[in-house]
């Protein structure tokens, strides 16, 4: 008897978007900071898409696998792999889940609860960052405030950029692609 939560079929959609993320991930500019590094990516626009046209489980998980996999790979990112699958999967997960609440009503509003979702959930991606950024320098590593505070401000300003260009892209693609995966019947496979 199969699962109903996770399907054959959702988790190998949970596998293709998280290569996704990961692949999205590589199309990055990489800017220097006092404490480590940060950057420009386009992989934001992929956890937000998981989680804005298949839900906030499927969203999330794929948000959070297809980042903490990127992570791995980089010796700079690996020890905080495990909070940034945290991180990433509540980026997706907000996203799915404050859009499934416009899901199925008029058009209209449907359209308005993808943006919200979208925005909902790089804000909540970009407060975790910066909280996780100020927490692990100053309170673990016992770094200056100023330059730890200089560091928040610079990853902030970035993440913030990041996460207009994972909504912008995101939402339009939403838009784009579900009409086409209703007719295709994709969410009633899942």
């Amino acid at each position: 008897m199969e699962n109903k939560t996770f399907s054959t079929r959702r988790i190998a959609l949970i596998g293709v978007l998280s290569a996704l993320v990961f692949a999205a991930t590589y199309l990055h500019i990489d800017i220097p900071t006092a404490l480590g590094k940060t950057m420009i990516h386009l992989g934001n626009v992929v956890c937000l898409l998981g989680g804005l046209l298949f839900g906030p489980l499927t969203g999330g998980l794929a948000a959070g696998i297809g980042s903490a996999l990127y992570d791995l790979v980089d010796p700079a990112y690996a020890p905080e792999a495990w909070i940034t699958f945290i991180n990433k999967f509540l980026m997706g997960f907000v996203a799915g889940l404050v859009c499934n609440i416009g899901r199925g009503k008029d058009p209209k509003t449907e359209k308005l609860f993808t943006l919200i979702g979208g925005v909902c959930g790089s804000v909540t991606y970009v407060i975790l960052y910066v909280s996780k950024t100020i927490i692990v320098n100053y309170f673990i590593n016992s770094g200056v405030w100023e330059t730890v505070l200089a560091v928040a401000i610079q990853k902030g300003t970035v993440s913030l950029v990041n996460g207009l260009i994972a909504v912008c892209v995101s939402v339009v693609l939403t838009l784009a692609l579900r009409p086409a995966l209703r007719k295709a019947h994709i969410f009633q496979k899942l």
